[in-house]
Order: C-alpha cells, then structure tokens, then sequence
C-alpha cells in the first residue's frame, strides 16, 4: 500500500470512529427514574460530565429525567443522534438496534449481559444482534460493555459511579469492565489521569485492533494502555498497533499465561509454541510493550507519559541511605540496565558539597543528613555528567527536614531536564505530601527502588524501539513455490498428519534451504548400493509418515562406515518393535551423508489460530523442551527480526563462537529462518515444519537441515 493510500485509510478510519469516540449526540435507551438500574446511570453521568452534545433518553413509559424528557423511541428523537447507548435486557437489544438502523444512527454501544457468555443460546443472540448491525451498517461496542468516557471531551458514557477519573494523558482498553471502575478510583487515588477510557466487553464486532488507532489519535493520550484476555483479530490488532506504536508507547496486561492454554501437538515446536507464546511474539511485532501485571503496566504508563527517554541504558542512583541505594543497584542490574561510571569531575563537585564519609561514586550515598539543598545540587551535578543517561532518585523521609522540601528543591532540576527522573519515594504518611507534589508535577514516584529501575527500564526500551531502523521484507531469491505444491499434492499423510521425510525435505529444499545428499532405499542391498555412491561414514533414517519421533524409537543410526554396517542397520531399523506399536507403515530407510561437525540448532514454524505462523529458534536435539532455550516471532520475518530471534537464544549467541565452540555460519542460519517464515506464508496448507537439528557448519559453510519434518493441516 503506497503512503498516500495508506494516509487517505487513517484519515476515513478517523472520520469513521468519530461519530463514536465524539458524538454529536447521543440516546440512550433504556433512560431510568430508577437510581438502581444501569440506564440511570449512563444519564446521570452524561449530564454530569457537561458533555456538550446532545443528549436524548428513550423508555416507553415516558416522563422526564434530569429535567430532560424521556421519549418513547427512536424515531421521535429528534436530532442529532450518532450513538445509541443501549441500557436494556439483552433479548430486546435486536430490535433497538433495527430501530437504530431505520433511524440512521451508526454507532451503537451494548451493556447488556446474557450473550455468548451463558452458552449456546446467548451466542445464538449475538450472532443474530451482529447480522442485524451489518445489514444497517451499524458498529456495535460491546455486548457487555460498560460504555466509555473521555475526559477531555468531556463525555462520560459508562454507567460507572462517580466520581470519575481526573483528566490525564493515559487512555486505557480494556477488556473488562470490572478493572475499567477499578482503575479509575485506583488512578484518582495514585493522583494520575486518563484521558480516554473504553469498555470492549464481548467484541461481537468492534474489537480492540479497530478501536487502538482511533483511541491513540487523540492529541491528548500520549500512552496507551490495555487489559486484553484475548484478540478478536490478530492481523488487524497487529497492523493496527504497529501504526500505533511507531508515534506512541503501548503497554498491555495479557491474561491467560498458564500451562492450560497450550496447544497440544506432534512437534517440539508445537508443544513449546502455547496461546502465551504466541502473544509475546505478537506484541513484540507490533511493538507493544508487555507488562506482568497491573500495577507495573500503569507505572510503565506514567513514566512513558511523563519522561523523557533517555539516550542510553547508563543509571545513576542519588540516595540518602545505602540501603536503599543497594537494592537499586541489584534493579537495574536485574532489568539489564548499568550502573553509571560518573566522571572524575562530578566525583570533585559531589565531595565539595557532601561530608566526607558520603559515597560520591555511583550509587550516590549523600548519607541520611541530606537535605533539600544537597538533593537539588548532587542531582543537578549527575544529571550534568555526559556518561549519564537517567537517574533514580530515592527519598526516604529525611531525619532532618521533610521529603515535601526535598520534592520541592529537585522538581525545579527535574523539569530543566532532558533525562529522565523517577523516583523511589518510600514510605506512606510522612512522604503523601511529596508524593502529591510530584504527582502535580508530572514526575512518576514509586514506593520502592525495584519498581523506580522497572520503570527506566521501559524508558530504555521504549527508546531502543525508536531508533530501530524501518525494514522492508527480504528478497528471497532460489525459491521454487510450484516445486514445493507438487511435492506436497503428492504426500502420503500419516495419522497424525505428518508427510514422510523425504518429501519433507523437498519441500524445504525448493525453498532454498540445504539438506545432506539422501538416497531412499528400500531393502539393505539398495541401501548398501546407496552408500557405497555417497561415500562413507552414512546415516540410516526410517521412514514413515506415522513416526514423527524417529530417534525416539532407535530408528537412526549414525555413522555408519562399512557396507556390512549398513546392511546390518538397515536390518535392525526396519525390525523395531515399536513400529507395530505405533501402526507406523514404513516407507523405507533413507540412507544419508553424514554432515561435518558444526553447532546443532533448531528451527520451526506452527500455525497459530489467532496470529498466524509462528516461528521458532532455540537450542536443537532432543533435549530442546527441557533446555527451553527458544525465541519466537511471527512470520514473515524481517532480517532484524531474524537476527533477535538468535540474539535472545544463548544457541543464537554462540553461534559466534564460545570456548572451544568454532565461529560457524550464523549468516546461513538467519537465511534459513527467512525461508521457513517465507514458506509458512506461501503454504497455508502446512500446519507446522520443523528442522532438528539444523547444523550450522564452521566458517562461511551454510547450514544444513540434518532432519525435517512437516505436518500439513488436516
């Protein structure tokens, strides 16, 4: 898609979603007298938001609420009407929305429960309100959303208690809607803002990836945060949240990271690339940053909003206790961050201002008589040094004066800056006026160290994220799609779904990855025939395509040197008991040249439901599920995304060379990726194909794919 094309897509995706995100007016039907109903409360807080549109209640029964009237439908609305807030049972709800339709009215929010999520009736009823909404053109938020707010607007269309957030500069999506009241009366209480908020509940038809674009073009959310239990659609979140990201941070919160969610499959790959899995690799395409848990997304948000980012990872640490400063120390180191070497010249500065027995290495130990002055000054003069990026300020409440004065000396310094500041604020009664006084000022505070070095951290990420180059796909030359449909259209699919090796191998070998010479025999002599035009030493390798595992089962044999050793193998491979066991009909035993020594590595590729082909890299053999030493992307992948693949695996880093490990291919290993990612995409008929091991040979020499195997989709 060009640029122009792609500007002339936000602007109408924009112009789409305004009638939701800013309505010029709004009904809501299902308007109550009644205090206790859900349809009270979406009209009060309309009312009490001083939202300047207008604002329409709809109930049969008539009367007046907020001294406004109460119309008995739709069609005696009078304009304008952009928005439905539909506050009624969820039975009633298709017919509102045929009303809606007739009415003209595009957007329609849905807060009813009692759809999917009771079971096969409700989904019934979902799916009936969906056809209803697409045969009007209708974009329907929710069921079971609680609506949304904007703060800035101001509109608040949720049925929330009051009062609502402050106004800030954090939008949050969230799928729950129990978390959106949660984190509203938390944020007001942690004295931050949020700028928008939006209830997804169920995403019968608006999802998370149409409304992320929508939500972040806002001129006042500078983050966007997010609770997410899953993804309505994964391409359309992915693309959506990398236009995103390219201008501003988003941090999620993605439930659902246990052992239940794994999908079980034949391959290491499968078994090792679980629902979680392939989230991580997701957000890590589409650069969305990913918390743990709750409160580290919402301090990563406020440090995102309120810093700057820093040009490097090197930290200083300014403390009045060692302790403290100790415990920071462990937590950057921890959070992959370094501990700032400070300049002979700052040293000199800090030892003319603070008593001799203080610390002016870093961390910074100005020792427990510190005041407002030496706070200002020593941060002043770490901030000045060229070899520091960031620093963590950490306030215990000082034994001879107040932690609001010390706030108040530094918060001059903090705003002068171009570096980020955070700070460890510990305590609770003797440091809550600092704490305000910080809020106030826009400079996050935590109540411990570990949380203040989490913070930098994603400061140093989000950077990093910034200044990675822009990458266009690869152009993969020496690939022979057609040569790999033809091979597959004549596959003999086992049980379990797998092709037999040989036809594996094709498969990847018309994708320009190398395999070892490999004759198919299929009785000792041919075998023996086969080796003595290979040269020795060989490898036998049964063939089935119903024993995936064949090393399992002692179905290989290595290194075999002389034609008697071959026609023994071969023997002994096409007798073992647990072929019969497995009902595994034997194709044959190839007999292959043995590959030179290098390093042994896996790679593979699993289709995920939601994202697409998954790739993954890690340490090879048989150990692989125990090692666990693997990385996963999405495919295609870019020749970054590759080279990170390798980087997180300490399999990738030591293809560079370790001990008395040679240097190998690592070049040729990126280049197999590619291809596998390549094909994964050009073949949406494989399910999964996974190479182990891969070897990566010494030097220039390539790398080779010792064992393939491939599973088409059933």
């Amino acid at each position: 898609m060009t640029a122009l094309r792609k500007a002339q897509v936000r602007e109408r995706e924009r112009y789409m979603f305004e009638a939701l995100i800013s309505p010029r007016g709004v009904a809501v039907v299902g308007a109550s007298q009644n205090p206790t109903k859900l349809g009270y409360g979406v009209a009060r807080n309309l009312v009490v938001s001083n939202y300047g549109g207008a604002i329409h209640f709809i109930n049969p029964r008539g009367g007046r609420l907020f001294d406004r009237p109460i119309y008995p439908d739709l069609a005696s609305v009078p304009d304008p009407v952009d928005l439905a807030m539909v506050m009624i049972p969820a039975a009633l709800v298709p017919g509102v929305l045929e009303d809606c339709g007739r009415r003209g009215i595009r957007f329609a929010i849905v807060g009813a429960g009692g759809f999917r999520e009771i079971g096969p009736e409700g989904e019934a009823l979902e799916r009936r309100c969906l056809e209803i909404a697409h045969a009007h053109g209708i974009h329907v938020l929710g069921p079971n959303s609680i609506g949304y707010l904007d703060t800035h607007l101001p509109i608040n269309a949720t049925f929330l208690p009051l009062p609502g957030p402050i106004p800030g500069d954090i939008a949050f999506l969230s799928h729950s809607g129990a978390i959106c009241e949660a984190v509203i009366d938390w944020a007001r209480g942690q004295g931050f803002g949020l700028s928008r908020l939006v209830s997804l509940g169920n995403q019968m038809d608006l999802t998370e990836g149409d409304l992320l674009s929508a939500i972040a073009t806002d001129p006042n959310t500078r983050v966007v945060a997010m609770y997410m239990e899953g993804v309505g659609d994964g391409p359309t979140f992915i693309e959506q949240a990398r236009r995103v990201t390219s201008e501003k941070p988003v941090v999620a919160i993605k439930v659902g990271r246990s052992e239940g969610g794994r999908r079980a499959v034949a391959s290491h790959t499968g078994a090792m690339a679980g629902e979680d899995v392939a989230f991580d690799a997701a957000f890590r395409k589409a650069g969305v940053i990913r918390a743990r848990h709750s409160e580290e997304m919402f301090d990563w948000a406020r440090a995102l909003a309120w810093c700057p980012l820093p040009t490097g990872p090197r930290m200083a640490i300014l403390t009045n206790a060692g302790g403290p400063g100790a415990i920071a120390a462990d937590a950057l180191e921890a959070v992959g961050l370094e501990l700032a070497e400070l300049a002979e010249s700052t040293q000199d500065q800090l030892r003319e201002l603070l008593p001799p027995a203080a610390s002016t290495r870093n961390p910074i130990d100005m020792l427990a008589g510190a005041g407002p002055r030496e706070y200002a000054d020593g941060l002043r003069m770490a901030l000045a040094d060229s070899g520091v990026d960031g620093v963590i300020v950490i306030l215990p409440p000082p034994p001879m004066t107040t932690a609001a004065e010390v706030a108040g000396a530094i918060i001059p310094v903090i705003r002068s800056t171009s570096k980020p500041v955070v700070i460890a604020l510990m305590g609770e009664e003797l440091i809550a006026h600092a704490a305000r006084l910080f809020r106030q000022s826009h400079i996050p505070d935590y109540r411990f160290p570990e949380r203040a070095a989490s913070a930098m951290q994603v400061l140093v990420e989000r950077a990093r994220q910034l200044v990675e180059p822009a990458e266009t796909l690869p152009c993969l030359t020496r690939i022979r799609i057609e040569a790999a449909r033809q091979a597959l259209n004549g596959a003999e699919v086992g049980e379990t779904g797998f092709v037999d090796a040989v036809i594996a191998a094709k498969v990847v070998e018309s994708y320009g990855i190398q395999t070892p010479p490999t004759i198919l025999a299929h009785t000792s002599e041919e075998a023996v025939e086969a080796a003595n035009r290979m040269g020795y030493p060989v490898a036998l390798k049964i063939v089935s395509a119903d024993l995936p595992h064949k090393s399992d089962v002692g179905g290989v044999l290595l290194d075999l040197e002389t034609p008697r050793e071959v026609a023994e193998g071969f023997k002994r491979v096409s007798d073992i008991p647990d072929v019969a066991k497995v009902q595994a009909g034997i194709l044959g035993v190839i007999v292959q040249a043995m590959v030179p020594p290098g390093q042994d590595v896996i790679v593979g590729v699993v289709r995920d439901a939601q994202f697409g082909p998954l790739m993954m890299f890690g340490s090879g053999g048989v150990e692989v599920e125990a090692l666990k030493d693997v990385a996963f992307a999405l495919a295609p992948l870019t020749q970054h995304e590759a080279e990170d693949m390798l980087e997180r695996t300490w399999a990738g880093r030591r293809l560079q060379g370790y001990r008395n490990l040679l240097p190998t291919d690592r070049a040729a290993v990126v280049d197999v990726l590619l291809r596998l990612g390549q094909l994964s995409v050009d073949l949406p008929q494989v399910a999964e194909v996974e190479i182990n091991p891969l070897r990566a040979l010494p030097g220039e020499d390539g790398a080779m794919a010792m064992d393939v195997r491939l599973r088409l989709e059933p």
